[in-house]
């Protein structure tokens, strides 16, 4: 086979098969060759599947979908998968060598989409972290720079991704855990809209409707397309996304016209961040305007408000306590604070004592500021940009405040992650992270473009246009397969 296959997207990989040029289980094959290769350094890949992945890509049983044969990675939170371990970053599931019943909507529909997976990869325990440094398996490393973190919670599928061991991999975002890895670690990453995934048929949501799952990729017609083929609501689902007009695929070449985009390049509340996270909403805002579009100063004055950081915070810990007594369940066993790690126990903590009434309170105010927030966008704007990030990726342990007197100071210091994704977790927005800088010491710095409810369709048309109007498949992170 000529073609580099650790470069090519996954569009291009089922290209490949469909044109007969390679076999899935030559793909299969290859992929696995590459996390053997890269694995031992970035620790992306904790669970192989690898014997049985071959047996599939070998079957004449392998579903003849859109991405028949393309290797995948299954992210080790959420995406269940029967038979397969499931640990969700957590000692404690290691320790009891957990494994899933049954498959999760989200994975049957990767499934049927024809990919084939290879594993699961590294998260924080329970995705409450933008890092991904669990006790459990250790930490994930950034292809860009190893010594440097390539985000959370789905750190180890963007170091999988950008280190060229799979195309696309699942990833999930509670607040930011797709978008912050796909900013640290140059790759495209698209929030959905809630209730655009079903996270059925073990949950109804998760995070109080904050959370939703889709990928990290390569490129934007990969995540259009993984979007079509794993959308849409699943029997029992609480809630759902009205579906799309149109494939979102279709959306790929649509020009959307000329928009009206607000830009907030600065930290909302008086915040500071790094320049280069500055730099990355200025190089955005003037391709877009090279593209035609208008960009102005403006954005939600809701974003402003305290509440959201304290609201979020809230979701966060009494959703952790929640978590830990169904694992206990499960188990049939008392979780301890010895059974995890400090910063979660201390999280499940305040949300154990946090009232019901002081919950509920939380979430009738990000209610009242969602509205408030989408009044912005009935006012005349069609997109919002942004930084991904307020820093970019940090170094391995450099998050850790080791002489803190309290583990929440640590989750204090990851907030300069979220503080641009997290409201729009709360919001149910759309929002995707694209690679559009690069800083002096040359790591990725994303740039966020959010839009209305139920407008994935805006957000892939332009990001279409920056795509090729930025190029940034060429860049090869420097331990790349």
């Amino acid at each position: 086979m000529s073609h580099d296959l650790a470069t090519l997207d996954a569009s291009a990989q089922a290209e490949l098969i469909r044109s007969g040029e390679a076999s899935p289980r030559e793909l299969v094959d290859a992929a696995i060759a590459r996390i053997e290769k890269l694995n031992p350094e970035l620790n992306a890949v904790i669970h192989e599947r690898f014997d049985a992945a071959r047996e599939e890509a070998s079957s004449g049983d392998l579903p003849d979908g859109p991405y028949r044969g393309v290797p995948f990675l299954l992210k080790d939170l959420g995406g269940n998968m029967a038979g397969e371990p499931y640990h969700a970053g957590m000692a404690l599931l290691k320790r009891h060598d957990f494994r899933a019943a049954r498959d999760a909507y989200f994975t049957e529909r990767i499934r049927k989409a024809g990919f084939v997976i290879l594993g699961r990869t590294n998260t924080p325990e329970l995705g409450v972290k933008p890092i991904t440094e669990p006790l459990a398996y250790g930490p994930s490393r950034n292809p860009w720079d190893t010594s440097c973190s390539p985000g959370g919670s789905s750190g180890g599928a963007s170091a999988a991704v950008a280190s060229g061991m799979v195309p696309a991999a699942h990833a999930s975002d509670g607040g930011g855990s797709i978008r912050i890895p796909a900013a640290h670690a140059g790759l495209v990453g698209l929030k959905p809209t809630r209730g655009r995934s079903s996270f059925g048929p073990d949950l109804g949501d998760r995070w109080n409707g904050f959370s939703v799952e889709l990928v990290v990729s390569k490129s934007v017609r990969d995540t259009a397309g993984i979007l079509d083929v794993t959308h849409g609501p699943a029997p029992g689902d609480p809630y759902y996304a009205a579906p799309p007009s149109r494939p979102w695929a279709e959306w790929l070449d649509t020009d959307p016209g000329r928009l009206r985009i607000g830009l907030l390049e600065r930290g909302p509340r008086g915040i500071e961040i790094d320049s280069a996270c500055r730099d990355a909403a200025r190089t955005t805002a003037e391709a877009l305007r090279e593209l035609g579009h208008e960009v102005v100063e403006s954005h939600p004055e809701s974003l402003e408000s305290n509440d959201f950081g304290s609201g979020v915070a809230s979701v966060i810990m009494c959703n952790t306590a929640r978590a830990l007594e169904a694992w206990g369940e499960k188990l049939g066993v008392e979780v301890g604070c010895d059974d995890v790690e400090p910063m979660t126990w201390a999280l499940a903590e305040i949300g154990r004592k946090m009232p019901s009434t002081e919950l509920l309170r939380h979430l009738e105010r990000i209610h009242s500021l969602s509205r408030e927030t989408a009044a912005w966008w009935q006012s005349g704007f069609d997109l919002l940009l942004t930084p991904t990030c307020g820093a970019p990726p940090p170094r391995i342990g450099g998050l850790e405040v080791p002489d803190a007197p309290t583990p929440l100071a640590a989750f204090a210091k990851t907030a300069i992650y979220a503080i641009f994704t997290s409201p729009f977790n709360a919001t149910g927005q759309p929002g995707i992270s694209l690679p559009m800088h690069w800083s002096e010491d040359g790591l990725p710095i994303g740039a966020q473009l959010v839009a209305d409810h139920g407008r994935e369709d805006l957000l892939i048309a332009v990001a279409t246009q920056l795509e090729k109007a930025r190029p940034w498949q060429d860049r090869r992170a420097p331990l790349h397969a």
